[in-house]
């Protein structure tokens, strides 16, 4: 499951082309995406990557020059060109009063890949920008139907899929978001309890910027056959981004970081993994996979993999968990 996977096999094409003319990515090593940065200047400091970096997630101030800086001025652009559109569109339908809404960046990517880091980190670098722009995060978690409704619903094991997520509340939420309407409330989520927490919200107040992640953000759905407008959640993103590895290697990485969170988090009797840290190590290790293979490789495969064609950008780990290749849809 890498990049080349994308491309259009070697025996749909004449014997004189190549298959990365018909690609709709242009494809570049770390170190040749690492040229783009240009002069943009490091704003983060080493104690400030490590707090932002998810457990198990070995990303350094070496990633950030190489991988997120070029990334960082990638996405200033795309805010720039937006804006300057928004302005000349509001010239051309001499609407004074319109405000521009926030430019919404979308992360997916399976579980254990980074995601939450890579958001965490281009969140900070964007916030940093001489324009010193106002950017938001918000994860999908807050919007999974409560552990209540899916035990209810027999979906306990389903949690993470498509069909988990309360929808309408997605859709509402980026709906006003977009629409530039003020103070927004996006549902909190614990990872503690593992539960939707009732009645507690992140306020989103009109930001410049809002970096949207989760699993599923770039899935698609049957279309109706009536023609009638049913948005998807992509259909509010302005860019969207993709975290991609090899399955072995994501596979590794969700095993270890059970196995790390059984020493750490798993430990608080609060914890609804609690028993996890009580029981013997290869026990624990076997739950780990059986997850892995029951709930979180079938999303993968189902749901999450499907998606990456639709992503503006890829960023394809190695071994290491650090980038390797990065990926960007040709205008």
């Amino acid at each position: 499951m890498t990049l080349a996977a994308q491309d259009i096999e070697a025996a749909d094409l004449p014997d004189n082309l190549q298959k990365r003319d018909y690609s709709p990515y242009h494809l570049f090593s770390a170190e040749e995406w690492s040229r783009f940065r240009a002069d943009t200047p490091l704003t983060l400091t080493a104690d400030e990557v490590q707090r932002l970096r998810s457990l198990n997630d070995p990303v350094d101030l070496g990633e950030v020059r190489q991988i997120y800086l070029s990334l960082s001025r990638l996405l200033s652009a795309h805010v720039e060109s937006s804006q300057l559109l928004f302005e000349q569109r509001k010239r051309f339908l001499s609407m004074s009063g319109e405000t521009k809404t926030p430019f919404v960046i979308g992360i997916a990517g399976s579980v254990a890949v980074g995601k939450s880091t890579a958001a965490r980190i281009l969140a900070q670098l964007l916030s940093r920008w001489p324009s010193s722009p106002k950017v938001d995060l918000v994860t999908t978690d807050g919007f999974l139907y409560p552990n209540a409704v899916l035990q209810r619903e027999n979906m306990m094991d389903r949690k993470g899929f498509p069909e988990s997520y309360d929808l309408g509340a997605l859709l509402r939420f980026l709906s006003a978001i977009k629409a530039g309407q003020p103070n927004v409330k996006a549902p909190s989520y614990s990872h503690m309890t593992y539960d939707v927490l009732p009645d507690q919200f992140t306020v989103i107040d009109r930001p410049d910027i809002l970096i949207f992640e989760g699993i599923n953000v770039l899935q698609s759905r049957n279309l109706p056959a009536d023609g009638k407008i049913v948005p998807m959640v992509s259909d509010f993103f302005d860019f969207s981004i993709y975290i991609d590895a090899e399955e072995s290697l994501i596979h590794s990485w969700y095993v270890s970081r059970f196995m790390r969170l059984r020493e750490t988090a798993f430990k608080n009797p609060e914890s609804y993994f609690h028993r996890y840290a009580t029981i013997s190590e290869d026990a624990a290790r076997a739950i780990a996979e059986g997850l892995w293979h029951n709930i979180n490789l079938k999303n993968l495969h189902q749901n999450i993999l499907p998606t990456r064609p639709r992503a503006d950008l890829i960023l394809q780990k190695g071994p290491n968990h650090l980038t390797e290749k990065v990926a960007l849809r040709k205008l």
